[in-house]
């Protein structure tokens, strides 16, 4: 009984939606102000971090909202012939299931770059470590966005506007590092603090503090790539061994057949 209106429910939600009688989109922009509280706070940078800046967090948000509320739409239609509170509390949770499942799932690919991540991270410092031989630290940062890795770009941008803002505290700097939390990223937040604030007289000194650490990042960076080479070279062999062992022992077992039937 339930399947049948359950089906109804879905045609009929189909056919208002096509003639323009009813609009989920609609309802979502008229109540814009109610589900932008759903929104967590760190959505934006995780699915630009995925998506690239050019992505339009407004409208993949308001995706996430209506397939939320369809999953409630089609569950209540589901549960029709027994409302009761049980039920309906078990439709707005699968729908509330459904929207964070896409939170989730960005937050899970950032996690999973954050490796990548690591190793991009001391080659950006590096090209940064030039650039403040010849500019302030604030102006430094601006120059190098264009040239850095596209998922710091963000960061970056969020970096300099603070600081362009008038916070000369490290508070922007360590949100950077928390934002990237690698190897090593809130000490080299630190000292890019400290050399922003140093003077000229220490400046040479803060640099050469800053371009040691760098150099033993980037060393860490190419002993990490040669381990995952290589690691995946034991991989690739062991699975090539085990392929041949396996197809050994199958033919030793039908030659075996073969001597017993013969």
């Amino acid at each position: 009984m339930w399947i049948e209106v359950l089906i109804l429910g879905v045609l009929l939600y189909i056919i208002l939606e096509y003639n323009g009688s009813i609009s989920t989109n609609k309802f979502i922009v008229d109540n814009r102000d109610i589900f932008i509280k759903l929104k967590e706070k760190d959505y934006d940078f995780y699915a630009k971090a995925k998506y690239g800046d050019s992505i339009d967090v407004d409208k993949l948000f308001n995706i996430r909202l209506r397939n939320g509320l369809l999953v409630i739409l089609v569950m209540f239609f589901m549960f029709i012939t027994n409302i009761n509170f049980t039920n309906i509390l078990f439709c707005i949770i699968a729908g509330y299931g459904v929207f964070k499942m896409s939170y989730s799932s960005l937050k899970k690919y950032y996690k999973a770059h954050l490796h990548k991540i690591d190793l991009m991270l001391p080659y950006y410092l590096k090209n940064l470590e030039i650039l403040v031989h010849h500019y302030t630290v604030p102006v430094a940062l601006g120059k190098s966005a264009g040239e850095a890795p596209e998922i710091f770009r963000e960061g970056l941008k969020e970096l300099i506007e603070k600081i362009n803002a008038g916070d000369s505290t490290i508070n922007p700097y360590m949100d950077f590092a928390r934002d990237y939390p690698v190897r090593d990223s809130m000490r080299m937040m630190r000292l890019l603090y400290r050399l922003s604030l140093g003077s000229n007289e220490r400046k040479q000194e803060q640099l050469l503090t800053f371009s040691r650490n760098v150099s033993n990042l980037q060393q860490k960076a190419r002993e990490t790539r040669y381990k995952d080479r290589l690691e995946k070279m034991e991989s690739k062999t062991m699975v090539m061994l085990v392929t041949t062992g396996v197809g050994v022992m199958i033919l030793l077992i039908i030659s075996i057949l073969m001597m017993f039937t013969s």
